[in-house]
């Protein structure tokens, strides 16, 4: 009896030894980056197949993390568009230990120089004036820098007389940067004030996620505010409320289909619709401003 089991159990671990040889050989095989794993549904897609579906999962219709310069070449006419203000520089007012480094190796990465990329060009004919908040890096937390290119690109499209769109997606304020980082919310708000005066169209168009600071602010301030489907909009966290208020939330909470229904923004729409809808906007106010 102890002989049969002696021989089952060096069966048993061979055959593991076996599985394990096996598996480590099929992942050597499968380049890295081929395949990815949608975040809602877990479906393993291949990657050529997610970028040529706008980063959106085919199968649940999520709508994944879409890359600053990628939005922007979709968004204007033929692609083309210029890249304003990169000349800013970051800083790091509070001696923040580590932050130099951790915003160089971003910047490496992502080949971005901060959180937002702003950009002129035509759509559909029109000038148009767009900020959009890349959330790969730091979470597109707002730093003085991020504060500083939203704002003077605010302002030159008020000197211009031009349309402004800003694609939000944020965990908020940048915590290594402390009061700088929250006094953007002002910074930037009062700029929009006076874009709104001029009689100028500011379209804001809320992505996943849009939190803290940036949703006190100017992601809320929009003449018409567009959500992505199913995209988190909110100041505090939903933990935090429920712990604040001792209640549970309603189902989908703080999503854009939940917003839409409480009228704190316009429309939803899907990011094949993106362009044609900004488009149509385009074309209704300046109809209107003649």
């Amino acid at each position: 009896m102890e002989k049969l089991f002696q021989e089952r159990k060096e069966k048993l671990v061979f055959f593991k030894r076996l599985r394990n040889k096996i598996n480590h050989q099929t992942r050597n095989e499968i380049p890295d980056g081929l395949y990815c794993k949608c975040a809602s549904c877990n479906e393993t897609i291949l990657q050529k197949v997610l970028v040529n579906n706008l980063y959106v999962c085919p199968r649940c219709g999520h709508h994944h993390q879409l890359p600053a310069h990628q939005r922007l070449a979709l968004l204007y006419d033929q692609g083309r568009y210029k890249e304003l203000y990169q000349q800013i520089e970051h800083l790091n007012p509070l001696d923040f230990p580590g932050y130099d480094e951790k915003i160089k190796m971003l910047q490496d990465k992502t080949k971005l120089d901060e959180a937002v990329v702003v950009a002129s060009g035509k759509i559909n004919g029109t000038k148009v004036i767009t900020c959009v908040m890349d959330s790969r890096f730091l979470m597109g937390s707002m730093s003085s820098a991020v504060g500083e290119k939203i704002t003077r690109v605010i302002e030159h499209a008020t000197k211009r007389k031009y349309p402004l769109i800003i694609f939000c997606a944020s965990g908020g304020a940048r915590m290594q940067e402390g009061i700088y980082s929250l006094m953007q919310m002002a910074k930037t708000s009062s700029a929009l004030a006076r874009h709104h005066e001029a009689g100028l169209l500011y379209i804001s168009y809320i992505t996943h996620p849009t939190t803290g600071g940036v949703t006190a602010s100017f992601a809320m301030l929009g003449d018409i505010i567009i959500g992505e489907p199913h995209a988190l909009i909110g100041f505090a966290g939903a933990r935090v409320i429920e712990s604040t208020i001792k209640q549970k939330l309603p189902e989908g909470f703080q999503r854009t289909e939940f917003m839409e229904k409480q009228g704190f923004i316009d429309l939803i729409v899907k990011r094949q619709d993106m362009r044609s809808t900004i488009i149509r906007i385009l074309k209704m106010h300046s109809k209107g401003a003649k």
